[in-house]
C-alpha cells in the first residue's frame, strides 16, 4: 500500500509543478498574442471556409512549385543523378544513373556496398 501512497504523492506534486508552471504561461504576454492570433485566424478561416492545409497551401505552395518545374516530358519524374564510381583495385570506372548497373552490382557482391560507395568519386546533375 505504501508504493501507491507514494506514487499518489508524486503524481500530486507532478500536478502542483504543472499547475505553477500554467500559471505563468497564463501570465506570458507573447501566449496571449499568439492565443489572440490563433483565435482570429480560426474566426477568418471559419468566414472564408477555408481549412488548415487550405491555409498552409496558400502560404507555402513550394510542393506545388516544385512538381511545375519537372521537365514535363519524361512520366513526370527528374532525371536522376550520375554517379561516377572508381574501383581502387582496378582503376575501372563506372558512371551510373541507378544502382542496378551490372558492375556495379558485380562489384557490391564481391567487396559490399558500404566499401562501394566509399568509392564514389562525384555525383552530377
Amino acid at each position: 500500500m505504501s508504493s501507491l501512497l507514494s506514487n499518489y504523492m508524486q503524481k500530486e506534486q507532478q500536478l502542483k509543478q504543472l499547475q505553477s508552471e500554467l500559471e505563468k504561461l497564463e501570465h506570458d504576454e507573447r501566449l496571449k498574442a499568439e492565443l489572440e492570433f490563433k483565435t482570429k485566424l480560426e474566426e477568418l478561416m471559419k468566414e472564408f471556409g477555408k481549412s488548415a492545409g487550405d491555409v498552409i497551401e496558400l502560404l507555402n505552395p513550394q510542393p506545388a512549385a516544385t512538381a511545375k518545374s519537372a521537365p514535363a516530358s519524361g512520366g513526370g519524374r527528374r532525371k536522376r543523378k550520375l554517379k561516377i564510381y572508381k574501383n581502387p583495385n582496378t582503376g575501372e570506372v563506372v558512371e551510373t544513373r541507378g544502382g542496378n548497373q551490372k558492375t556495379l552490382k558485380a562489384w557490391k557482391d564481391e567487396f559490399g556496398a558500404d566499401t562501394v560507395e566509399s568509392w564514389l568519386v562525384r555525383v552530377e546533375e
